[in-house]
């Protein structure tokens, strides 16, 4: 489907702008994946939401480094442990040049668990309990108990125009309305011009952009899920920056005159994650017949995929150096990651003993599943995993496929062992570990992500307490008390904390890298 979004109105104000001596200016970026549709609130993916920031805004904003900024939100308070009053944004217009009000804010929280897909964005909305609009720039945010992180969660709480989107609140029509453009209606920096699934999203600048127009007139956003294809158009001129640039090609660029590089840690890690069901489906004996009860839920049997795991050579020589090893399911340093956890050990002799221990002398097969266009270096990680594996007793059928099947497949609990990247976009645990490690709980929403049945009642406890207590040193201690049950368990297995490589023509962008791996044509300018 392909379709035009850019009004008379527009294209004559457009015109207007050319009219006047403005030098029409193009990015073009080649970026691995591309939004899942139009409608900001349907997918959870980081590569949905890299594109749904360039139409629409959120509430909060998060910064190059995940600290949290005001958005359309211009501050916030808590007035009780139930109550947080946020004062919005005045004078800020969507593309149709109506005004952004507390109706949009209302709206757009309330449409979430409605519409939202299988990587769900309830997670973002999970503590609210209710929407009270004070005055058209004041609302007042209900929760089901102290919510001290709610900020957090609110930078991924995009805001679509409850005019424009109102007949779009079903996940029948919600596709519809966004896909077809004419609810896809935002605040951001640029307007929709066209876009074709798994092909080109055009945009065209908003010059009422609240925080002043973009310096790109135009900006054309060509998914290209091929490493090697998207660097070659790099350089050949056809795009003006990639992203995502792979580990083998780093290493060359970094000697070629002509490309300069980007590098940046990354809020992503990738942790393997073991089915904790009775039975469970893609397990079997050295014949591939499925077996009779689930060895995934035997603690040694999970010490033994931990321990088969290499993570400096899998840094080193599948990453190529781009990465770190990683001995927890976030990144080091972060709000609630436990700086006392020891490295995790590779001893593959010690977990073939640990797999005959539990009665599996010569091993058994698995099914592993990964993305191989979502992550940088997903999919070799993936086959590293594999081979380090089958020295361990284990053999490993890797199954490295897209993300669009990969993820609605992961929701249906078609896995048992499988691997994916995983960031704390807020910057603090509650959103990891609530989301990942607590049983899975539609009451309490937690859990959303838990796609494993792993459940941990003392981990539960501690996540539970940690949600609702104001203090931070204590809420800390909590999260940190929490991560360190979580790991020994190991049903969620850290293996590497990426790093990330944007690429561009020498001297002819200037970008500083995000650690949410987004890239954003508003704050890329041209050199010079």
């Amino acid at each position: 489907m392909r379709f035009k979004a850019l009004s008379t109105v527009a294209a004559a104000a457009l015109a207007a702008v050319l009219g006047a001596g403005a030098v029409a200016q193009t990015l073009t970026v080649g970026v691995r994946g591309g939004p899942e549709s139009l409608d900001p609130h349907y997918s959870a993916l980081g590569t949905h939401a890299d594109a749904a920031k360039h139409i629409f805004d959120t509430l909060v904003w998060s910064g190059d480094d995940l600290q949290i900024e005001p958005g359309l939100a211009e501050s916030w308070r808590p007035l009780d442990d139930t109550t947080w009053e946020f004062k919005l944004r005045q004078g800020v217009k969507f593309h149709d040049g109506s005004d952004f009000t507390a109706e949009d804010v209302k709206f757009s929280i309330e449409r979430i668990p409605v519409v939202t897909g299988p990587t769900t964005l309830l997670i973002y909305v999970r503590r609210v309990k209710e929407v009270v609009i004070v005055d058209p720039h004041t609302v007042h945010i209900k929760t089901d108990g102290p919510a001290a992180t709610l900020p957090n969660d609110f930078v991924r709480l995009f805001i679509v125009s409850h005019q424009a989107a109102k007949d779009f609140s079903t996940k029948e029509t919600a596709a519809e309305g966004f896909n077809s453009g004419k609810a896809a209606i935002g605040t951001g920096p640029f307007k929709l011009v066209s876009w074709e699934p798994k092909g080109d999203l055009v945009l065209e600048r908003f010059d009422a952009y609240w925080r002043g127009p973009a310096h790109w007139q135009r900006v054309v956003r060509k998914e290209m899920p091929n490493d090697s294809a998207r660097l070659a158009a790099l350089k050949a001129g056809q795009v003006d920056l990639v992203n995502y640039v792979s580990s083998a090609d780093w290493l060359s660029l970094r000697n070629d005159a002509r490309i300069e590089t980007f590098l940046a840690n990354s809020v992503y890690v990738m942790n393997l994650q073991l089915d904790q069901r009775e039975p469970t489906p893609r397990v079997y004996d050295l014949a591939g017949n499925p077996l009779a009860k689930n060895p995934l839920r035997d603690p040694r049997v999970r010490e033994a995929f931990d321990l088969a795991i290499d993570r400096q050579v899998m840094v080193d020589v599948v990453l190529e150096g781009l990465g770190r090893p990683a001995n927890q399911i976030m990144p080091a340093g972060f709000f609630g990651s436990n700086p006392r956890l020891p490295e995790r050990q590779h001893d593959p002799k010690r977990a073939r003993a640990l797999l005959a221990e539990a009665g599996y002398p010569d091993g058994f097969k698995i099914d592993l599943f990964c993305t191989a266009d979502r992550l940088p270096g997903d999919a070799a990680i993936c086959q590293g995993l594999g081979q380090m594996f089958a020295q361990a007793g284990i053999q490993a059928n890797v199954n490295a496929i897209t993300r669009t099947v990969y993820f609605p497949a992961q929701a249906k609990g078609e896995y048992s062992v499988f691997m994916n990247g995983w960031g704390t976009l807020t910057g603090e645990a509650s959103y990891t570990l609530g989301s990942l490690a607590h049983t899975k709980d539609e009451t309490l929403k937690l859990g959303a992500f838990n796609r494993i049945a792993y459940s941990n009642p003392e981990v539960d406890a501690l996540l539970q307490a940690a949600i609702k207590e104001i203090d931070d040193t204590k809420r800390r201690a909590l999260f940190e008390d929490a991560m360190a049950l979580i790991m020994a368990d190991r049903a969620l297995v850290p293996i590497v904390n990426l790093q990330t490589v944007w690429a561009a023509a020498k001297g002819k962008l200037k970008m500083t890298p995000r650690v949410d791996e987004d890239t954003l044509a508003y704050f890329i300018r041209p050199a010079g």
